[in-house]
This record gives C-alpha cells, structure tokens and sequence, in this order.
C-alpha cells in the first residue's frame, strides 16, 4: 500500500490537466465577479433548464 501511494505521489502525468482546469475555473470566477449582468443570465439559464428537466413547462 505505501508503494502504491508513493508512486501515486511522484507521479506528475496529470498534473498538467489540474494546473489548467485550476487555472480556467480563477478566470470563470473573475470574470464573474467582474460582470454581474452576465452572473444572472447564467444562472436564468440554469433554472430554465432544471425546470424543464424537471418536468416543468418550457420556454424555448
């Protein structure tokens, strides 16, 4: 088990993928605090969409 863990700790393969996603979601929420009009529309998007997911009515 401490082999496994030890491999797993020096292993840097996937640690280029992290440093970007770690890097877009900094800009995402820059970008967001920056523009609040576009936080709302977001977030209206994402409600229609639960809704109608859910089995609400749609407006499409």
């Amino acid at each position: 088990m401490k082999n496994i863990l030890m491999r797993l700790w020096k292993e840097e393969e996937g640690q280029d993928l992290i440093e970007y996603v770690l890097l877009v979601s900094l800009i995402a929420l820059v970008v967001a605090a920056a523009f609040p009009p576009l936080t709302t529309a977001i977030s209206n998007v994402f409600t229609v969409a639960g809704t109608c997911l859910g089995g609400g009515s749609c407006k499409i």
